[in-house]
């Protein structure tokens, strides 16, 4: 499944049992819910988006914009982690005490 982009790592993003990613606009929540739970092992037990717009970029005397996308906020059962994700956000907390 490709609907997942790229996971966002904000300081507000970064809480406790909620991930955050950007995914593909055309994928359903219900689609999104089910590939987290069978791929990652979890138990996910609320999912929020929100359509984020695209940007205008200009070209020359040309105006174009880039797509648009969806953000998804996936909150996890008590108990349970995306391990891969949890270790970047350890990172990112290292690097921003030092």
């Amino acid at each position: 499944m490709d609907g997942i982009k790229y996971a966002v790592f904000t300081d507000k993003s970064i809480r406790k049992n909620q991930y955050t990613s950007n995914v593909e606009s055309g994928s359903t929540r219900t689609e999104l819910k089910h590939w987290v739970e069978l791929f990652f092992g979890v138990k996910v037990i609320a999912m929020n988006s929100h359509r984020l717009p695209g940007k205008g970029r200009r070209m020359g005397p040309i105006m174009g914009h880039t797509m648009h996308y969806r953000r998804m906020i996936i909150t996890l059962l008590p108990g349970y982690s995306i391990l891969p994700l949890r270790k970047k956000f350890n990172l990112l907390e290292r690097n921003s005490i030092s």
